[in-house]
């Protein structure tokens, strides 16, 4: 009864407060059964307090995960680690779902597939865990998700291509100011513009590294006051991989995946508007029409 009026109070529902009621519980079941006995046999119960002391070593054994959990349960607390409905990754126990409760002996955890995981609440305390609480309360997903992007199909850009970008919205300015900068600096330093690779120039994966940033910024789905940025990895034998890092201006998973499909459902469908090409592995049905235009020749 006094558990539930806690977890009514705003204070402290969200506290593991089951297992501090449970160890109140065995020690007053242990002093009652003790005063009991001691009433039954005549003796008083600092007598057999006393005996009891000498066998402390059996007791710590009988209640090790007991102790354990009570010790436990208190860093837990103390430290903020755990709370009742906290979303916890844990591995090496298949935990991967929302806390539903922690007791003195077992924290339950309730997967993303509706089987329960129990945990001993040691466990966290010795092992490491993931909390997702923090994710929640700052009100933003992370997405970090890269596309590969065919190293042949990288270029300088062309007058004709420039002109071409300036007619999308979220990079007209960007290509005026780009080109002059870059007009300013290799006029300063006397660049021979009649050849390309002289100088400074505009690329077409330039071009849509800045596109992308613009258009994260200015999705309404995407959170604006979190980090978000795209970025060139290393370049591997899957082409030049480009990296998205930005945050979902929702936590919740359904949401969250719908808004990092229709990102990636956008620069799929617009890579190609900039001269590039995706990047993906030769499959069955390329090697067939490869069989059949040679059969024709």
């Amino acid at each position: 009864m006094l558990l539930e009026i806690y977890n009514r109070t705003e204070r402290f529902k969200n506290k593991p407060l089951k297992g501090f009621v449970q160890i109140i519980q065995v020690i007053v079941f242990f002093v009652g059964f003790i005063i009991i006995i001691s009433i039954l046999i005549g003796k008083s119960p600092a007598t057999l307090f006393a005996g009891l002391g000498a066998s402390a070593a059996i007791l710590m054994l009988v209640f090790k995960d007991t102790i354990l959990g009570f010790v436990a349960g208190i860093q837990l607390s103390a430290n903020d680690m755990l709370r009742p409905g906290d979303w916890i990754t844990m591995s090496k126990y298949g935990a991967d779902g929302t806390v539903i409760e922690v007791t003195l002996n077992a924290i339950k955890v309730r997967n993303f597939d509706n089987t329960i995981t129990t945990i001993p609440p040691y466990a966290l305390v010795s092992d490491s865990f993931q909390n997702w609480r923090g994710m929640k309360e700052s009100g933003g997903r992370r997405i970090k998700r890269s596309i590969n992007i065919d190293m042949n199909s990288v270029h300088f850009c062309t007058p004709e291509m420039l002109d071409k970008f300036r007619k999308i919205a979220l990079l007209t300015d960007y290509i005026d100011t780009e080109e002059q900068e870059l007009e300013k600096y290799n006029k300063e330093h006397h660049i021979d513009a009649s050849i390309r690779v002289n100088g400074r120039r505009q690329t077409n994966i330039g071009v849509f590294r800045a596109y992308l940033v613009r258009y994260l910024k200015s999705h309404p789905n995407v959170n604006p006051n979190q980090t978000c940025m795209v970025r060139q990895l290393q370049p591997t034998e899957k082409g030049i991989s480009l990296e998205l890092y930005f945050f979902a201006s929702t936590t919740e998973w359904i949401p969250y995946e719908d808004i990092q499909s229709d990102v990636f459902d956008h620069i799929m469908a617009v890579v190609p508007e900039f001269g590039l090409q995706v990047f993906q592995g030769v499959a069955g049905s390329d090697l067939r029409h490869i069989k059949i235009e040679e059969s024709r020749g």
